[in-house]
């Protein structure tokens, strides 16, 4: 697992984001923009082999092409809490797309992290709405947000994912999270990086 780093080494804010190599190419303008916020804050950016199986909390047929989703979110988490050592400091995860999914499993998971940022999630995800219901976050600050074109898809599945994050939205409020959803103009792929950028941003303006 390679890991990039950006920013203050010694910040006490350790922001850790699970990355594929198409993220890669906009990290150093979500950086840009990141500082806007804050430059205090040191960011991991964890680079996962398999996207589909790395990310996925279980496994589940294909929404597109032809690869399937694994159940390899266990082990990713396993890894990246090994980063979450230093108890004098604080740790915030974020993700996109399919990522966001990931961080926002990850908030049932493990309390280690002050807060979550589930930027764009793949919350459309079979059966991750219904684990939601089952389960408490562990984590109280929880980031979320869509591109208001997002649900407009002829894939049957993704098209759900207005509906779903609306729904993941309400459920986190009843269990007391402090959160917010923020709506973005565009479809899946407008902005990435200054999406990112907003949700790390929000979260470290609560830890102020």
């Amino acid at each position: 697992m390679n890991i990039f780093e950006y920013g203050n080494k010694d910040s006490k804010n350790v922001l850790i984001q699970p990355v594929g190599d198409h993220d890669l190419s906009g990290i150093n303008n979500e950086i840009l923009m990141l500082n806007e916020y804050t430059e205090d804050y040191h960011l991991l950016a964890v680079k996962v082999d398999d996207w589909n199986v790395d990310l996925s909390p279980w496994k589940a047929p294909a929404v597109f092409g032809d690869q399937g989703f694994g159940s390899g979110a266990a082990t990713t988490f396993a890894e990246i809490t090994k980063l979450c050592r230093d108890e004098a400091r604080d740790y915030y995860i974020g993700g996109y797309s399919l990522a966001g999914l990931f961080v926002l499993w990850t908030a049932y998971q493990t309390d280690v992290f002050k807060g979550v940022a589930a930027v764009s999630p793949s919350v459309w995800f079979p059966g991750f709405i219904d684990y939601m219901k089952a389960n408490d976050s562990k984590v109280d600050k929880i980031y979320l947000s869509l591109g208001d074109k997002e649900a407009k898809t002829r894939n049957a599945v993704m098209s759900t994912v207005a509906d779903r994050i609306e729904e993941a939205y309400e459920l986190l409020k009843i269990q007391g999270v402090i959160t917010t959803l923020e709506w973005n103009r565009g479809n899946h792929f407008k902005e990435p990086d200054l999406r990112m950028a907003k949700g790390f941003g929000w979260m470290l303006g609560l830890s102020e």
